[in-house]
């Protein structure tokens, strides 16, 4: 990273400083939480920290729980259909009745034509879900352009166990299966049928001629062509009857909507999703010591790391690894499995595969090539490098051959019960283009309480299921880290490639507090009205399914905001549960006078608190300050309404008052700083607020959410807490200590003061932005605590250094 770009940062001049607040981070669970409809609309708080919950999360402690929670599903299943006799099918992905809605996107330009669907009983004579153990071999590629995910499950079949990873539960006579894959933050379970597309269709289909080549016998035809993995549209195993590749394929079609939208992609992102890895491209050219790649990096494949290479980079993002032309028999545009590294007579080799089953290596070392005679043709060597002959699709190169020919290499990082996670996610507006290439728009802190090797990632959202409505832009991710309150960076995030899904650092850390500063790329690739001219003809059912998981996805945001998708949101089931709606509405309308009636209680007897409120004058000109994280009873309890009767001035009141203001003099500003520094001092006792028949300014745009003065007249306090929302006081209120005392308030004497703060027609209400999230994965005795911070208006601006 230059220096000058670095130095960039700090040329930024604030007006405020950065407030601590606590908030929800997991998914919106309902969307009866949403404001009413006189609440103020605000931009986003400045800071958000994470729930308790998600700091410091086992990473294997979160697998458990998400096995466990697959199984009871396939379990409830299992005994419903026992007892209703039949077998599972899965209405929410049915291949038999809801073929289109399975097969294609909302725009798909591919077409699929599978000719029937059948289940595995009828696709196989002795179905077995694996046999004699899942492995690289077992894969082969059927009509669907997902080179790139069966690329990746060859790479982690090379794991011992691998179908218990992500297959946690099934039963095959009722057709049930259960997996488990990684999405964003957490784990989340997949539920299948075992129904498949075939590409041959039925016996009463063919045409006079085509019955002939059975000789009429629809038993033949049914025993020689239906029959087997051959006659499977999709994926296929290798070993005959075995299931598990076609199924665990579809489950990751489901997983992301149908199975158009897992045509071409990146193998590190597949690998991550089934193994809740973290992933980085490398490129060879760039490795500055190959042998301590070797000895570091590919001499510990498939232990904690996968390894998995590909013919070409992408530079567009829209582009799918669809194989075209060949060299030296591979395939450019092609995803391949590293499956084994081995040195041996100080030679060293790579095993790889090509997830078509066929199709090899004709370089050096390819099968029948004249470097196999001799020793290297021994069956002790042979079983060392674990090779046989054939087109297999397996074939071995030498390291040097192996750093000349692939320009990309995918490495992942698997982590195990010493690792814990930590998370937190924001939906960052950056400013509309064109706009600077700069840092600025979101930045992370994070503590660590002991020292411990780290894995910073900084990831956006996985848009797959919904990418043909996941905005304007594609977005590309950097971070720069620095110990806080320092100046000079302590590392930068790896680059991995442009547009990707997610970028990382691997560093060891001193205990402490950190700041991650992010810079955001975009490449615009879409026009406003894309969405609108798109709804003309999409699926408006088919709609409706993407738009709910997009929503559900954004949810994960600390910030996020239900209003543009509360119609979108499903209900979860268990929030539901065994009460009635009109039960429920009731218990929701009474939890709501019950906090109404619990402000009103503090409203009216609440006297001015010794312990105030941290306050900052918007005139200070001091740099943003880094998070502190806060205890959990630090969240904030939003104020919903407050007593009619303790408000001082209705609306006429407050435009008489408007009306009858004179303009404010010096003695008042005097009056108003002195208390400005008495609050943020919490020195109360000698704090002289302004006369109340002096001058006061009047802030039109803003109402107190104390005492519900509207407008507020005089000195107007605005909370940064990111539950608050739009939350405002006034003078008097303040000093009753009402709110938590660790939230902070910007304290403003003009209106004008909150025009940085509350831009008028503000430039970020752009709908260009992204769901970012930050992950630091730690030794388990040292759990990260993690803080977000968002630019705030135009608080931050650039300022030339003298």
């Amino acid at each position: 990273m230059p220096v000058d770009l670095l130095g960039f940062i700090s040329s930024f001049t604030s007006n405020t400083t950065a407030t601590t607040v606590t908030t929800r981070s997991e998914p919106t669970k309902r969307v009866d939480n949403a404001p009413t409809s006189d609440a103020k609309t605000t931009m986003q708080s400045v800071e958000y920290t994470q729930q308790a919950s998600k700091a410091g999360l086992l990473v294997t402690d979160e697998l458990d729980k998400a096995i466990e929670r697959c199984k009871q599903r396939v379990d409830r299943i299992v005994k419903s259909c026992k007892r209703k006799n039949v077998r599972f099918r899965d209405i929410e992905f049915d291949l038999e009745e809801d073929q289109e809605r399975c097969l294609h996107g909302l725009a798909s330009t591919t077409r699929y034509t599978p000719a029937d669907v059948l289940r595995v009983s009828q696709i196989f004579e002795k179905p077995q879900f694996v046999i004699d153990g899942a492995t690289s071999s077992d894969i082969a590629q059927g009509q669907l352009g997902d080179c790139w995910f069966l690329s990746a499950l060859a790479t982690v079949s090379t794991v011992p166990d691998l179908v218990e990873k992500f297959c946690v539960a099934r039963d095959e006579k009722v057709g049930v299966y259960g997996f488990i894959f990684y999405r964003d933050s957490g784990w989340v379970d997949v539920i299948i049928d075992d129904l498949l597309f075939v590409s041959i269709p039925k016996y009463e289909e063919l045409t006079a001629r085509e019955k002939t080549l059975f000789h009429q016998d629809k038993e033949k035809f049914i025993r020689q062509a239906r029959r087997g993995s051959k006659s499977l549209y999709f994926a296929k195993s290798g070993t005959e009857n075995e299931t598990w590749v076609p199924l665990v394929e579809k489950a990751y079609a489901k997983l992301h909507g149908d199975y158009a939208a897992i045509d071409g992609g990146q193998p590190r992102e597949a690998v991550e999703d089934m193994m809740g890895a973290v992933s980085t491209v490398m490129h060879p050219a760039d490795i500055l010591d190959t042998d301590r790649f070797w000895n570091e990096e590919l001499m510990l494949a498939n232990k904690d790391r996968l390894f998995g290479c590909y013919t070409t980079g992408l530079a567009n993002p829209a582009d799918s690894l669809t194989p075209a032309n060949k060299i030296d028999g591979l395939y450019t545009g092609h995803a391949y499995s590293v499956i084994k590294c081995v040195e041996h007579n100080g030679r060293r080799f790579l095993r790889i595969r090509n997830p078509w089953g066929e199709s090899e290596w004709t370089g050096r070392w390819a099968d029948g090539s004249r470097e196999w005679q001799g020793e290297w043709l021994e069956p002790e060597t042979l079983e060392k490098l674990g090779h046989r002959f054939g087109d297999d699709g397996e074939f071995i190169m030498e390291y040097d051959d192996f750093l000349q020919t692939w320009p990309m290499i995918e490495r992942s990082r698997l982590f195990d019960v010493n690792w814990r996670m930590s998370s937190l996610w924001l939906n960052v507006k950056s400013l509309p283009p064109p706009s600077a290439w700069t840092f600025g728009d979101v930045s992370f802190t994070f503590s660590v309480s002991k020292p411990t090797s780290a894995v910073i990632v900084l990831a956006q959202l996985d848009s797959r299921y919904f990418s043909e409505i996941s905005g304007y832009s594609y977005w590309s991710l950097e971070f720069v880290l620095f110990k806080k309150d320092e100046s000079e960076p302590l590392a930068e995030s790896g680059h991995t490639s442009l547009w990707g899904r997610s970028v990382n650092l691997e560093i060891d850390l001193d205990e402490g507090d950190y700041v991650v500063q992010v810079r955001l790329d975009r490449w615009r690739f879409r026009q406003k009205g894309y969405f609108t001219q798109g709804m003309s003809t999409w699926d408006w059912r088919k709609l409706a399914r993407v738009w709910s998981e997009a929503a559900l996805s954004r949810s994960i945001a600390s910030n996020y905001q239900p209003e543009a998708d509360k119609n979108m949101l499903p209900f979860p089931l268990e929030n539901l549960g065994g009460k009635d709606l009109t039960r429920i509405e009731l218990d929701k309308h009474a939890a709501i006078q019950r906090e109404r009636e619990e402000l009103r209680a503090k409203v009216q007897s609440k006297p001015a608190s010794s312990e105030t409120t941290t306050v900052t004058t918007i005139q200070e000109k001091t740099e943003i300050a880094s998070a502190t994280v806060l205890p959990d009873s630090a969240v904030a309890q939003p104020l919903l309404a407050t007593s009619p009767e303790s408000t001082p001035s209705g609306s006429s009141d407050s435009a008489a008052a408007a009306e009858a203001a004179p303009k404010k003099e010096d003695d008042v500003a005097k009056a108003t700083k002195a208390a400005d520094a008495a609050l943020k001092t919490g020195d109360t006792a000698t704090m002289q607020m302004p006369a109340k028949n002096a001058p006061q300014p009047i802030h039109l745009r803003f109402s107190c959410d104390g005492c519900k003065m509207d407008p507020i007249v005089g000195v107007m306090y605005h909370c940064m807490h990111a539950d608050c929302r739009s939350y405002d006081l006034c003078s008097t209120c303040i000093e009753k200590g009402l709110h938590p005392k660790s939230h902070r308030f910007i304290r403003a004497e003009e209106p004008q003061d909150m025009d940085d703060v509350h831009p008028v027609g503000s430039e970020l209400d752009d709908e260009d932005d992204v769901v970012l999230g930050l992950r630091v994965y730690t030794h388990r005795d040292a759990a990260a605590t993690i803080a977000g911070q968002l630019r705030h208006g135009r608080v931050i601006a650039w300022s030339k250094e003298n």
